[in-house]
């Protein structure tokens, strides 16, 4: 029989063909986009303490926010008369939380205010604060709106790097006890049992960081399913305003309204108002962001809009009575970014920051070591 005669060598079985094209992508992501997502991620673990870290930083914004309702109205006008022509587009109020007025501005500027007198006491920007450098690294990649769809890029490949290395571990029953432990030695071994252990224990919160991330950068597609999986309608527009006064806005009369809304009789009863949306040419409406009771989001999605020039109040939507997708996509931040149940989960978030960059340099060292031998 010769050569010629010779039958083919047998193609490999297609699952194993699957799983060595698995191996291959994981790796060569994992060395390539998992890089990016291993540096977000890690400035991740510092932004789950900003607003601590910012308090510390900047001892002149460890203030009273207990302040009386007249207080700060003259302290709203002042700040707004002042700064609203120098570009600024919204305003958080006082809380205990953060005890001073925010106030935000083009380029990822931000400017903080006494929560008394409305007199400036800092401003930061992404050229002058670590912090604010980092988030914006963290949601934009320090490109803006290009960074940002990069980085949607950058959140599908992590997801896909966290599910396939779970299907790549996954072991016979037979063999399970030995997949879960991890060895010191010899180095090869040692770097994979790692690797694989990192990943499997941590795999709950970093894919939950992941899949919460990316949704956040392709907000409009994900609201629209989630809304769509629960058979919802889309939310109410926004009223419009009947007509413009010719004449200074009335902050105290605004205000006034505002905290009608959130009494006990109101549509948002018990309500925090939190952030203040100055009003734009094209509406004119002052828009407040109001955080329900039973809400997660720090700033609130509930939403209050008012005639600020007869500080009447025009209509309110709570976003507690939202369809049950509508909610899902409105947990979505806070639990990405620690905001909900307490120090537990902030510290488990940044914990979580540290998973990419232990697999990153878990599976280089594997990799680097099973080449070498």
């Amino acid at each position: 029989m010769n050569s010629s005669q010779a039958a083919p060598a047998p193609h490999a079985p297609a699952p194993r063909r699957l799983r060595a094209a698995l191996k291959w992508l994981h790796l060569w992501l994992g060395l390539t986009l998992g890089s990016a997502f291993a540096l977000v991620a890690l400035s991740g673990t510092v932004l789950a303490f900003q607003r601590e870290l910012a308090l510390w930083a900047y001892p002149q914004l460890q203030r009273d926010a207990d302040i009386a309702p007249q207080q700060r109205a003259r302290a709203l006008e002042r700040i707004v008369a002042h700064w609203q022509a120098q570009g600024m587009t919204s305003l958080d109020l006082p809380s205990p939380q953060f005890p001073v007025w925010q106030g935000y501005f083009p380029g990822n500027e931000r400017r903080y205010f006494d929560p008394a007198s409305g007199e400036l006491l800092l401003t930061r920007n992404t050229g002058n604060d670590l912090i604010l450098w980092l988030r914006d690294w963290h949601t934009h990649l320090l490109a803006g709106k290009s960074g940002e769809q990069v980085l949607g890029a950058v959140g599908i490949a992590a997801v896909f790097l966290l599910l396939s290395g779970l299907y790549l571990w996954w072991p016979r029953w037979s063999a399970l006890a030995a997949s879960l432990k991890w060895y010191r030695g010899p180095p090869t071994r040692r770097w994979f049992s790692w690797h694989r252990g990192l990943g499997l224990w941590l795999l709950p919160l970093t894919l939950l960081a992941a899949i919460t991330g990316t949704a956040m950068v392709y907000d409009e597609i994900a609201r629209s399913a989630l809304r769509a999986a629960f058979s919802e309608a889309e939310p109410a527009k926004p009223p419009k305003l009947a007509a413009r006064a010719d004449a200074p806005i009335d902050w105290a009369a605004t205000l006034r309204a505002a905290d009608a809304a959130v009494a006990a009789d109101g549509p948002i009863p018990g309500a925090q108002l939190r952030r203040i949306g100055l009003p734009k040419k094209d509406s004119g409406l002052v828009t407040i962001r109001a955080r329900a009771v039973d809400e997660w989001h720090p700033v609130g999605r509930s939403m209050i809009w008012i005639d600020p020039w007869r500080g009447a109040l025009l209509g309110a939507r709570d976003a507690t009575r939202q369809g049950p997708g509508a909610r899902a996509y409105e947990a979505m931040y806070p639990l990405h970014g620690g905001f909900v149940g307490g120090r537990t989960w902030q510290l488990l978030i940044a914990l979580t920051g540290l998973a990419p960059p232990l697999l990153l340099v878990t599976g280089f060292l594997f990799w680097r070591r099973r080449r070498g031998r």
